[in-house]
Parts: structure tokens; C-alpha cells; sequence
């Protein structure tokens, strides 16, 4: 009997260290961009051991006790960041679109669609998502976001807004009766004090970024300029800004028009969204104070291809993108997928806008993974790929450097060490 007790405990010890080693994954690559902007290699070896990457070696080898996963003839990348994006939005080309979203669709009808999202987006290789609010589901982003880093759901890391912020009147549902006390696709709020109070509510409920309204009706003036109504009074906007920086969350301000654009500069904001309306005084600013853009190209433009005629919102924004590469304005990647349906369009077709509109290639894949990654404050955990990173890994066939629509076609995703597409 002891020796029956002895075995079986020695059984367990086995299984339990078993249990405990570490996976250790071997990926021969083909070609190995980086994601810093160096040039790429040739015919390497990324150890990954857990959710880590270990080592790049030069050559194809095989450590002892790693599974070799072979794209020796692919080109492997950092996971791709989507620095702005609607997971619980499916597609509102029309007003009638949002509404029946917000009327029609409980928040957990949504929230089961929003991790259907996510898992799109993680199959096209995007490994992390700013999300940039939740269009009147209040905070379930935080929910989604708890389920996928406790395993429960695949997708991509989030980083999420909850709710935005606009004041009274300035943002849908707009026109129906007065009688009714319809939601809002926002947290409204007005005056200093509840500007405040809405931050401190929304970074309670687990808010990693704060986002607002700066304007609102943009339209294009007899000087040629796009010109937009302000939402906030600046002493509102400095409100949200302030209290936000205060608690350690930074701050992203949607702004189209020039007028919009300028307020959220003065109140201080960390990221711009969107911006066509951006002149070369207001690119000179962001370029000073450190504020990062980002242009979501392919929704500004309302056509799947920078080939196609563009709109004249994205004639405006193509000048002042080329005019912010001259600047050194940071420029990361986002695309307002939800704005249009996740099921309608690839997220990455966003980069060949960018290339067109004036990035290198090496630029584009920059804007998606080490800038966006700084934007993010988690250089130290991924955007590249380096020992002690994140093992956030996706690669592609042919070479994105002379052909950026390879990124449309992503043929292995790894999140922090696991494979999720093959």
C-alpha cells in the first residue's frame, strides 16, 4: 500500500510539472518585419515560450522541446493595433441604422455581437483594439474586455472608452417627440463640475480612455476650409481633459471640422479622431504638443478604395495627412469599423489609404503596430517584436513592403503565445 501511495503521488508530482512547463513554440519566418522600421530579415527564429517571445535567432533551428510552426515562406509581422473602432456598433450608414441599434437591440444582444466583432477583427490579425465607445451600451465594452482576458471569449486585446461624452442636444437620438425619453448614443453632460463627475463615473466602471465630442455640423466654407460647430465650452473640455489627466487615463476628442479640431487642441486632448478639417497651423500645433491623429481614412473617404473618386472631406484630409508626415505629426492607424458593418470590409484595407495619401509602406505598418503601441503606452509589451515582448505575432504570404494589400489577407494570428488562426 505505501508503495501504491508513494507511486500515485509521484503520479501527480509528474503531471503537475507537466502541467507547469512551459510551451515553447518555435516559428520559422521567411521574412521578419519588426515593426521599429529597420529593415527586414531573412530566414529566422522567434522562440515563444508561454505568452512571451524568448529569443530571434538568425537561421531555422529547432530548440529542444518546441513545436516548430513553419512560415518559411511568409512574412511574419507584430499583431496589428485598430487604435479606433465600434464593437458594438454593426454598421450605421443611415440614421435609421444607429436607431434601430440603440431601439431595437438589448445591450446583451449587442454585447454577443460586439464578441463577434472582436473575434473578426482578431481573425484578420488585429491583436489589440482601442475601442472607442459604446454607442448607448453603457459599459458592457468592460464586460467584453473582462471575458477576453479571462479566456472566456477570443479577440483582441481591448482597450476601452465606455461611454462618450457630448452635451445636451448635440448628439443622437435627435428628433423624435419630446414626449419621449429616448437614450442617447452618449453620456450627456453639461457644465464644469459634470464634466468631471462623468469621468470620475466612467473611469469608476473601468473606462481605460475617455473620449468626447469637440464639434459637431462640419461643412465647407467660402475660404475652402471645413468648418464645424464646437460641443464643449472651453472651460467644459478643459473640465473633462484635466480630470481625466489627473487620473492617470488619457484622452481622445473626436474633431472634424477646423473650429472642433482647434478646441480639442486647447483643451489638451492625447489623440484627435478623425480630423479631414486639420490645417497646417493646427498639424504645426499637434506636432508640438505630442498629439497623436488618427485620420480612420476609409470612413472620412465613405469608399472602400483610395482608387475610387474620393469625397472632397478626403481630398482635405489627403493634403493635411501629407502635410503631417512633413511635420512629424504621429499618425496611428484606426478605422471606425462599426461605422461600417464588420462583416461588409477588412479593417486593413484602411492601409493602402495610407499609402496613397503618402506613407511607405514601412510607415503604414508602423502606424498599426510600434506608434500605435506608444499611443497605447504599452511600448514595453507589444507593437514590435523583440525578446520580452508580448507574443503577438500575424503573418502573410508575398511581402506587404511592395504590396500593402497583403495585409488583407492574414494566414496566422498568434495573441500572447496562442494560436488562433492557421
Amino acid at each position: 500500500m505505501r508503495f501504491v501511495r508513494l507511486s500515485a503521488v509521484a503520479l501527480c508530482a509528474a503531471i503537475w510539472s507537466l502541467a507547469q512547463a512551459p510551451q515553447r513554440i518555435a516559428i520559422h519566418a521567411g521574412k521578419l518585419i519588426d515593426g521599429t522600421g529597420a529593415a527586414p530579415v531573412s530566414n529566422v527564429t522567434l522562440l515563444i515560450e508561454n505568452s512571451k517571445i524568448v529569443s530571434v535567432s538568425p537561421g531555422f533551428t529547432t530548440p529542444p522541446g518546441a513545436e516548430i510552426v513553419d512560415l518559411s515562406r511568409a512574412t511574419l509581422l507584430p499583431g496589428l493595433i485598430d487604435a479606433h473602432t465600434h464593437i458594438f456598433l454593426q454598421g450605421s450608414h443611415t440614421a435609421a441604422d444607429y436607431s434601430d441599434q440603440l431601439l431595437k437591440e438589448s445591450i446583451p444582444y449587442r454585447a454577443v455581437l460586439a464578441a463577434r466583432s472582436a473575434r473578426i477583427a482578431l481573425d484578420h490579425g488585429f491583436t489589440t483594439l482601442r475601442d472607442l465607445e459604446t454607442e448607448g451600451a453603457m459599459y458592457a465594452d468592460v464586460d467584453v474586455k473582462t471575458a477576453i482576458d479571462r479566456h472566456e471569449i477570443a479577440g483582441p486585446r481591448l482597450f476601452v472608452a465606455t461611454r462618450a461624452l457630448a452635451p445636451t442636444g448635440m448628439y443622437p437620438l435627435l428628433g423624435y417627440s419630446w414626449e419621449l425619453d429616448l437614450p442617447h448614443g452618449v453620456q450627456v453632460v453639461d457644465g464644469v463640475e459634470n464634466a468631471r463627475l462623468a469621468v470620475r463615473e466612467q473611469i469608476g466602471h473601468g473606462a481605460d480612455w475617455i473620449k468626447f465630442y469637440a464639434d459637431r455640423g462640419e461643412a465647407f466654407g467660402a475660404d475652402g476650409k471645413l468648418h464645424s460647430r464646437v460641443n464643449f465650452t472651453d472651460a467644459e473640455a478643459r473640465a473633462i481633459v484635466d480630470e481625466a489627466h489627473r487620473l492617470g487615463h488619457p484622452v481622445a476628442s473626436h474633431a472634424r471640422g477646423e473650429e472642433g479640431i482647434a478646441a480639442a487642441l486647447r483643451a489638451g486632448v492625447d489623440s484627435i479622431e478623425h480630423g479631414p478639417g486639420f490645417t497646417d497651423e493646427l498639424l504645426a500645433q499637434a506636432a508640438r504638443r505630442h498629439v497623436y491623429w488618427i485620420p480612420t481614412a476609409m470612413v472620412v473617404a465613405g469608399v472602400g478604395s483610395p482608387r475610387e473618386p474620393l469625397s472632397r472631406a478626403a481630398e482635405a484630409q489627403k493634403h493635411a495627412f501629407r502635410k503631417a508626415l512633413d511635420l512629424g505629426v504621429k499618425i496611428v492607424f484606426g478605422t471606425d469599423a462599426g461605422g461600417f458593418a464588420w462583416t461588409e470590409r477588412n479593417q486593413a484595407l484602411e492601409f493602402s489609404f495610407y499609402v496613397n495619401y503618402g506613407m511607405t509602406p514601412m510607415q503604414a505598418i508602423q502606424s498599426a503596430t510600434s506608434v500605435a503601441a506608444e499611443l497605447l503606452r504599452s511600448s514595453d509589451s507589444f507593437g514590435t517584436i523583440a525578446p520580452g515582448k508580448s507574443a503577438d505575432l500575424i503573418a502573410v504570404e508575398g511581402d506587404p513592403l511592395t504590396d500593402i494589400t497583403r495585409l488583407e489577407h492574414v494566414i496566422f494570428v498568434m495573441k500572447e503565445g496562442t494560436v488562433y488562426k492557421r
